[in-house]
């Protein structure tokens, strides 16, 4: 218990040291900033029609206006489409555009006091595309020791050149803990150019809200900020610009209800050329450690701790009864999500950290980590709810936090029997993190590393590791400043005639367009979108021959409706599979037009063929 203490206290202190013991600002506004220069960047999402931006404007001075407008060229002329009042603090205008016409590219500029303008063009809407392509980035850290100050043109230039159709930030854009503001200008600044004619989703993480790890446990007041005891420390007047700063231009939120004072929510869906994506907060309801600790006092003598270091203490134990992580809320939403294909093809649930724990070794290569409760491996019982649910829709995860790129297929029952993470590397890598395990992995591919192939993790939820970008063990030096070792950004490529996902993981300061590019060993990693709902030994519903093609099945439980997968299929042939014996029914088809399959039969191999007429 003695080594398990000092290990805490050691951990805990590098990290406070890293993360949280640097309030004072170190990050300043550029030097007379000039009138023309008052609009610092713009984020926007198109959705449903919807256009949706938020303008960032440096801070207003003397007797200036506090309102902005946008304006959309119409034959050559810019016209105003809406005005914003600048809201403060943190100097935001968020601008809205109804009935928006997606099938053709347009410019927009924001305007402010017939003196500064923003511009940058709206896509078209890339449904008609054969491949969409997502770029996925996370953990900017901005601290000179952390490498804030090594410029990001290699990654710009990269995205400006790739074209994607939509950019992903997972958490971390920011962390100077004391003053959002100032970071997310400079965060801002760096990245400006791939947002200004592309669509982005930000979503914040602990360090965007001025703490070291965080629980939200519903919004309730932390006592400290390391988080553990769950809730926000900083004061609400904080998050919620930081939320408004990051995610106001996001589509609206599915369920606008705030949690415990007053604090926002924004889990959403975006449709963006034929891809759905369910953007949720994997940390905002999570329960804290304070009763799991009290439940424990053996194993948290002093209160609660943010990870085990204790290789003899058993962590199946700690999948406490009634702790929640994604909670009620965004559990209902993912559900109507899952059988929402309106003008979609293929889904993807975008998150901040992986539903499993896919790093042993933190910050020196020294000490073996056992359990990160940070992690969403824990609570087990929220992360298996989360996964049931999520693989239900056939859709993998992007995700960041964790420093460390790595692709993993989770288990629920059995290995395997989930959907697909893929985990991107960090902006800004100077918390290393490794995925090594002391014995190797099991069925793992022929002449492949040992640490791939199926594990138990922390919290023995059952993971099969595909790929993991860790930095290269030689080059750790104690105390040393940012090299681009395992920094990065992720890919991922959508392929919607064949219903394939390859997901690419490129270091720093590599052209990535270059012929002899290469990515980090492992990747690219492509599979199929079946593959995010595995049923090795399941049973076989008939198969259905429809007259349309494309349609969607959805397979449900006769009795309760509940439902157990759901696919826009490719062609008019399918052939659902689930996991139980039981009694189902089958959906096909949207909206009015469904069609529904009752009295079928389920068998190990079915032969049963059905036609549908629709």
């Amino acid at each position: 218990m003695k080594v398990l203490k000092n290990t805490i206290a050691i951990i805990l202190f590098l990290y406070n040291a890293v993360c949280i013991a640097q309030d004072q600002s170190i990050i300043r506004l550029p030097d007379n900033i000039k009138p023309e220069d008052r609009i610092a960047f713009a984020m926007y999402t198109v959705h449903e029609n919807t256009v949706k931006i938020t303008a960032q404007f440096h801070p207003i001075k003397n007797f200036s206006p506090f309102s902005a407008t946008l304006e959309i060229e119409e034959n050559g002329e810019w016209v105003k489409k809406a005005e914003s009042d600048i809201i403060y603090p943190g100097y935001t205008a968020p601008f809205r555009i109804d009935n928006w016409d997606d099938t053709k590219a347009q410019k927009y500029r924001i305007a402010y006091n017939n003196e500064a303008f923003y511009e940058g063009i709206i896509k078209k809407n890339p449904v008609d595309k054969d491949e969409f392509v997502l770029v996925a980035l996370t953990c900017n850290s901005m601290y000179p020791e952390h490498g804030g100050d090594l410029p990001k043109d290699d990654i710009v230039k990269n995205i400006l050149k790739l074209d994607p159709d939509l950019i992903f930030f997972s958490g971390d854009q920011v962390y100077e803990h004391s003053e959002h503001y100032l970071a997310w200008l400079k965060f801002g600044r760096e990245f400006s150019e791939i947002f200004r004619n592309t669509p982005v989703v930000i979503t914040p993480d602990d360090h965007d809200i001025g703490q070291g790890n965080y629980w939200g446990e519903n919004g309730k007041k932390a006592d400290s900020r390391r988080g553990i005891s769950g809730g926000y420390y900083m004061p609400i007047e904080y998050i919620k610009e930081v939320e408004r700063a990051q995610t106001s231009h996001l589509p609206d939120p599915y369920d606008p209800t705030p949690i415990e004072r007053g604090i926002g929510v924004y889990y959403t869906d975006l449709t963006w050329g034929g891809i759905s994506f369910a953007i949720i907060e994997d940390r905002k309801f999570k329960t804290g450690l304070t009763k799991l600790a009290k439940a424990h006092p053996d194993v948290f003598p002093k209160g609660p701790y943010e990870a085990i270091f204790n290789s003899k203490v058993d962590t199946k134990q700690f999948d406490m009864e009634g702790a929640k992580l994604l909670g009620d809320k965004q559990l209902k939403f993912l559900e109507a999500w899952t059988t929402d294909w309106e003008n979609a093809e293929m889904k993807t649930v975008l998150s901040q950290t992986a539903l499993a724990m896919v790093d042993n070794y933190t910050g020196k290569y020294d000490r073996e980590l056992i359990a990160d409760f940070d992690s969403n491996g824990w609570p087990q019982s929220g992360r298996n709810k989360a996964l049931k649910v999520i693989r239900k829709s056939f859709s993998p995860t992007i995700t960041g936090d964790t420093h460390l790129g790595a692709v993993t297929k989770m288990g629920i029952d059995n290995w395997g029997d989930a959907g697909y993470n893929f985990t991107t590397p960090a902006i800004a890598n100077y918390w290393l993190r490794w995925w090594q395990p002391k014995i190797p992995g099991k069925n793992r591919a022929k002449n492949s590393p040992t640490y791939t192939g199926e594990f138990l993790d922390g919290f023995h939820n059952k993971i099969t590791v595909k790929a993991v970008a860790n930095p290269t063990l030689p080059e750790i030096k104690e105390g040393g400043y940012l090299s681009t070792r395992a920094a990065g950004f992720g890919v991922i490529r959508y392929n919607k005639p064949s219903r394939k996902i390859t997901f690419e993981a490129w270091a720093r300061n590599v052209d990535i367009h270059a012929p002899n590019a290469q990515q980090y060993p492992g990747w690219p990693i492509t599979i199929s979108q079946e593959d995010n709902f595995t049923i090795a030994d399941g049973f076989q519903l008939p198969t259905l021959k429809i007259s349309k093609e494309d349609q969607v099945v959805t397979v449900k439980d006769k009795y309760t409706k509940a439902v157990i997968s759901s696919i826009r299929i490719k062609g008019n042939t399918y052939q659902p599979k689930v996991i139980h014996n039981g009694n189902y029914l089958i959906e096909v088809g949207e909206g009015s037009q469904k069609v529904i399959v009752d009295s079928i039969s389920i068998k190990k191999k079915n032969k049963q063929v059905i036609q549908v007429a629709l």
